[in-house]
C-alpha cells in the first residue's frame, strides 16, 4: 500500500501561461479529500474539478489546436463546461506524483498554470519549501494481473504497462525517437519511482521544441511572450538556441515527466512497469484509461 500525503502548508507558484500567455497564481493548499482537485478561484462558481480522466477537456485553449494536436493536459468540470477548464496541468501532476502527494486542494486565479521555465521544478520547489505530511490511510494503488498496452493509430507510438514482480518497485521509461536524421538523436529517460530521483533527474527537465516547430507556433499566433532563452528551442544540429541543456538527453526526461503527469490522473499510485515509446499527450490519455480499466 502507498501512504497518503499532503501539503505541511500552502504553496504559492505566479508566473504566466504557455498558451493562454496570462499571469496566473497558483495556491497549493493542504487537503485530506482524497485526490487532486483544481478549483478556478477566478470563477464565481469556484468550480472544483477532480485531477482525473473522466474530467478531460477537448476544447482547445488557442484557435491554433483546431488545426494541430495540442501539446498540453486540460481538464474542465464537464465536457459541456470549457469555460471552467484548467490548462497546462501535467507539469505540476507529474511535480505532486513524483513527491508522492496524494491529497491537495490547486486554487488558481486564471485559466492556465504558469509554465516557468518548462519544468516542474516551479512546483517542486515551491512544495519542497511548504513540506509534507503523512496522512491516516493508505492510497489504493492500481495493481495490474496482466499486461496492458495502447499504440497510437498509425502504430509509431506506443505505452506498455507490465505487473511488478516479487521485490521489483514501480518504475516509468519513455524512449523518444524522432527518426534517423531529426535533430534530437534517439534517447531514453528513465524514472524508478523514488522522489529523489524525481527531484535531481526529472523535475528539473524542461519542455521543447524543434525551430521549425517553434516558428510554426508563433505564426499561429503562439509564444509571443516567449524566445529561446525561456524555453528550449533546438536547432536543425540539434544544439539549444540561446540556451543550453541540463541534461544530454533532457528531451526524454521533459516527456517522461509529461507521462507521469498524464498518468497521474488515474487518481492512484500505478505499481507497474511502464515504457513508453514516441507517445504523447493524447496516448498518455489512452493509457490512464486503459489502467483504470484493467485494474484490480
Amino acid at each position: 500500500m502507498t501512504r497518503r500525503m499532503t501539503l505541511a502548508s500552502p504553496a504559492a507558484v505566479e508566473g504566466v501561461g504557455l498558451f493562454t500567455e496570462r499571469r496566473a497564481r497558483v495556491t497549493i493548499l493542504p487537503a485530506r479529500h482524497g485526490g487532486i482537485v483544481f478549483c478556478r478561484a477566478d470563477l464565481a462558481s469556484r468550480p472544483m474539478i477532480p485531477a482525473a480522466i473522466a474530467e478531460l477537456c477537448t476544447t482547445p485553449v488557442h484557435p491554433a489546436f483546431a488545426r494541430i494536436p495540442p501539446r498540453h493536459t486540460a481538464l474542465a468540470a464537464a465536457p459541456d463546461r470549457p469555460e471552467t477548464a484548467v490548462y497546462t496541468t501535467e507539469h505540476l501532476l507529474a511535480a505532486l506524483a513524483g513527491m508522492g502527494v496524494t491529497d491537495a486542494l490547486v486554487e488558481l486565479d486564471a485559466p492556465e498554470l504558469p509554465i516557468g521555465d518548462g519544468s516542474a521544478k516551479l512546483f517542486t520547489d515551491a512544495i519542497a519549501s511548504a513540506g509534507l505530511v503523512t496522512l491516516p490511510g493508505h492510497a489504493e494503488p492500481i495493481i495490474l494481473t496482466g499486461p496492458v498496452a495502447v499504440t497510437s493509430p498509425d502504430g509509431s507510438a506506443t505505452i506498455a504497462a507490465e505487473p511488478l514482480g516479487a521485490g521489483e518497485t514501480p518504475s516509468y521509461a519513455y524512449t523518444l525517437d524522432y527518426g534517423p536524421n531529426a535533430p534530437v538523436k534517439p534517447q531514453t529517460a528513465l524514472w524508478r519511482g523514488d522522489p529523489g530521483g524525481f527531484l535531481a533527474e526529472i523535475a528539473p527537465a524542461r519542455t521543447f521544441s524543434l525551430a521549425a516547430e517553434a516558428a510554426q507556433m508563433q505564426a499561429l499566433g503562439l509564444f509571443r511572450s516567449f524566445t529561446p532563452r525561456d524555453l528550449l528551442v533546438i536547432d536543425d544540429s540539434g544544439a539549444p538556441i540561446d540556451n543550453a541543456l541540463r541534461y544530454p538527453d533532457e528531451p526524454a526526461r521533459h516527456k517522461l515527466l509529461d507521462l507521469i503527469g498524464d498518468l497521474a490522473l488515474t487518481g492512484r499510485p500505478i505499481h507497474a512497469r511502464i515504457a513508453a515509446t514516441r507517445a504523447g499527450h493524447a496516448l498518455n490519455h489512452q493509457m490512464a484509461r486503459a489502467l483504470l480499466q484493467s485494474a484490480r
